[in-house]
């Protein structure tokens, strides 16, 4: 079965090819066939029949208790996130029909919070496209532009992937943000059309989206190469807009008195003097 019809086995499936014998403490006799745990082992080891735990993964059985999919969380080794994604793709709801995709907007007052803020910032949709930015953003990659989509950016974009030294690693987080943020709502054309584009266009979004990896759209910090002012070593937030479905206010900022602080206040003594006369 497709993704879109049986996400609750794709991800049981994905996840059980990453957990490896030793991780379970199951002793390894002979060549193994298959990556990771059997599903019989995953069935043993979470205290159910292999016949059901084989239906799970198949979609013949879409409801499974919540004592369950807690058991198969342990065995798979989830952390919160995935223990949380696990629970939501085995609640037991009706099936929505597809339906067109709204246009997301940004609240007024996130738009002139954005504009006024002396940090780069910017708001992110649910599928990740840049929905309002500030100039000094803008500066910090050109890529950040309304319109845009950071997805397609930063697997896409060689300009891009090289802003960021540690390029895996930040795809790998971002892929996983994507998931958290689309949740159970794999059956929604924009989600179908991006997954389907990045699929065929990058083989590392290929290889991310097969792992089934989710984690919270939270902060962290972001190592940047900056062709212009050099490292920039900043944390960057991404805080949830009230009223606004999935929307994010990211913003990014420098330790007070570090060599990214000063760094980052060149660039904006560059970028906002362009910006000014540009909206003359």
């Amino acid at each position: 079965m497709s993704d879109a019809s049986n996400p609750l086995g794709e991800y049981l499936r994905a996840r059980r090819e990453l957990v490896t014998p030793a991780d379970a403490g199951i002793p390894v006799l002979g060549v193994r066939r298959v990556p990771g745990l059997r599903r019989e082992e995953v069935a043993m080891l979470a205290g159910i029949s292999a016949d059901y735990y084989l239906r799970l993964e198949q979609g013949r059985d879409r409801n499974p208790s919540v004592q369950v999919l807690e058991s198969l969380a342990s065995v798979l080794r989830l952390d919160d996130d995935g223990v949380a994604h696990l629970l939501q793709l085995g609640a037991d709801r009706p099936r929505r029909s597809r339906r067109r995709p709204r246009r997301e907007s940004v609240p007024t007052g996130i738009a002139r919070l954005v504009a006024t803020l002396g940090l780069p910032a910017f708001v992110e949709g649910r599928y990740f496209d840049v929905l309002a930015v500030n100039p000094l953003a803008t500066a910090l990659s050109p890529r950040l532009v309304v319109g845009a989509n950071r997805l397609r950016d930063v697997f896409l974009d060689p300009a891009e992937r090289d802003l960021y030294p540690g390029w895996p690693e930040a795809t790998r987080r971002l892929v996983a943000g994507f998931r958290e943020s689309v949740g159970t709502d794999t059956d929604d054309p924009r989600f179908i059309e991006l997954v389907g584009e990045l699929s065929l266009a990058s083989p590392r979004f290929r290889e991310l989206w097969a792992r089934h990896d989710v984690h919270a759209r939270e902060g962290t910090t972001s190592l940047l190469d900056h062709p212009v002012v050099g490292e920039l070593r900043l944390n960057r937030e991404k805080l949830a807009v009230g009223g606004a479905d999935g929307q994010m206010l990211v913003v990014y900022h420098p330790d007070a008195g570090s060599d990214a602080a000063d760094r980052l206040a060149v660039l904006a003594s560059s970028a906002l003097p362009a910006a000014k006369d540009a909206a003359r």
